[in-house]
């Protein structure tokens, strides 16, 4: 999501920060490419029209125009009315309750209600260590129930039992019930959806909603739909006065039109954002991130928080040791790419270093995804002891990890060379070591990122 809104972005800025100084000409001629971008992105014409309204009202002042830098506070000031505009900061969702607090889960059929009601308990439950307890309201979709079961069982949460018969009030009465006398922190509500949004949906919804006085009413919205899905969270909210969004499929080819309208046109924040279909693809929306991802200014945080959550400290600590005195093998490069993996994909991690996705522009990242697999699938070819020791690597074992892994020997040889190489440097610098590194003559690294 938002990658051709980035480009558009990152050009344009390219040419302001080409200029030595700015006049309200130069910025207006900006502003005109900014609007056309953000509407191709399929952002709504009104959150357009008052996005660029402010961003020329500050960009033209005489603190910018006056500027050293002006391109940089264009840039800056655009970043600012970004954040502003999707909400300032990350709104947490409120169980200021006595417990359990309800949360009803409502949208429209397809969108990933009973799928992101999963992913949210069972992060709730990791991250916040609270008790959940789902239950779904939707008699009408063949196996719904059965599929929430099948799905909170995945995460760790328990659903609760299905009778069959009763009605959505009854069960959601059912539900309460057995929160209450199960001492659980949060019940999940999994209402049913409809193809489109009618009296019949919305009169189930608020019977159910001046019944069990949910905390939160979270509207599950699919991205890809772009204005589409603007349009449900108005109405939605309308008429049950929602008091979040989660954007589902934000890892599709949406353009992020919802992303950067919904707050505007109905007031209410995104809470969480879906990025995948695992069960673990589900991440608290920051205003602040999005906006810098979209600039092309990273999101560092948003890495650290990832490689703290995925990534094994000691199994790393240990890898650390064997890099340091060089007794690092094929099999710990294994490990490494396996902890690489649990933290994404190639592209959402290059997405969240600053500067890395302007270096690599006009680069297919579906290649480097590719050498990746092919790394992978040639070392889990080959033997323990011989991922231990490459020296026992023959040309007739080389001919038979080749087969096993769908590759060619010269594949094979090309990551040997590559292991050795990289073996050699640890030894050099082992040597060195980190004084010796410094007076010794590596070459320095320019400060200049990229």
């Amino acid at each position: 999501m938002f990658d051709a809104l980035s480009d558009r972005f990152d050009a344009v800025f390219k040419k302001l920060r080409g200029r030595g100084s700015l006049n309200e000409t130069n910025i207006q001629e900006a502003m005109r490419e900014v609007r056309m971008a953000l509407l191709e992105a399929d952002v709504h014409l009104s959150v357009v029209k008052a996005f660029i309204a402010k961003v020329t009202e500050k960009a033209i002042g005489r603190e910018v125009l006056d500027s050293l830098t002006p391109g940089q506070q264009v840039i800056q000031v655009v970043y600012e009315e970004l954040v502003l505009l999707m909400g300032e900061k990350n709104a947490r969702l409120n169980w200021a309750t006595q417990p359990p607090a309800v949360v009803m889960m409502v949208g429209l059929q397809g969108s990933g209600k009973t799928t992101t009601t999963a992913k949210l308990a069972g992060w709730l439950r990791e991250k916040e260590n609270k008790k959940c307890l789902l239950a779904s309201l939707d008699v009408y979709r063949p196996a719904a129930m059965e599929q929430l079961a099948t799905v909170g069982q995945q995460v760790n949460v328990a659903t609760l039992p299905i009778q069959i018969g009763q009605k959505p009030l009854e069960i959601a009465l059912r539900a309460l019930e057995a929160a209450r006398n199960g001492g659980y922190d949060l019940l999940f509500l999994d209402t049913a959806g409809r193809l489109h949004i009618n009296e019949e949906l919305m009169q189930e919804l608020q019977v159910v909603r001046d019944h069990v006085h949910p905390v939160e009413i979270l509207l599950i919205a699919d991205s890809m739909t772009g204005q589409d899905a603007v349009t449900v969270a108005r109405s939605f909210n309308e008429q049950l006065d929602v008091t979040g969004v989660i954007l589902t499929k934000a890892d599709g080819d949406a353009r992020g039109g919802a992303a950067l309208s919904i707050r505007h046109v109905t007031g209410k924040p995104i809470k969480f954002l879906g990025t995948g279909e695992a069960l673990d693809k589900l991440e608290p929306f920051h205003p602040e991130r999005l906006a810098s991802r979209i600039l092309g200014m990273g999101d560092v945080l948003t890495l650290v928080e990832t490689a703290m959550a995925n990534v094994d400290l000691a199994e790393t600590a240990k890898l650390q040791q064997k890099i340091q005195t060089a007794s690092f093998t094929l099999e710990d490069f294994l490990t490494q790419m396996g902890q690489v993996k649990k933290m994404g994909s190639l592209s959402e991690l290059m997405n969240m270093i600053p500067g890395v996705k302007q270096a690599l522009k006009g680069q297919d990242m579906a290649l480097g995804e590719a050498q990746f697999k092919k790394t992978e699938a040639i070392i889990l070819s080959m033997t323990r002891q011989e991922r231990q020791k490459h020296m026992l690597l023959n040309a007739s074992r080389k001919r038979r990890i080749a087969k096993g892994s769908g590759t060619t020997v010269q594949d094979v040889n090309q990551l040997l060379k590559q292991f050795v190489d990289a073996q050699t440097l640890m030894k050099r610098l082992g040597r060195l070591g980190q004084k010796g590194m410094l007076r010794g003559g590596l070459p320095r690294m320019s400060r200049r990122p990229f």
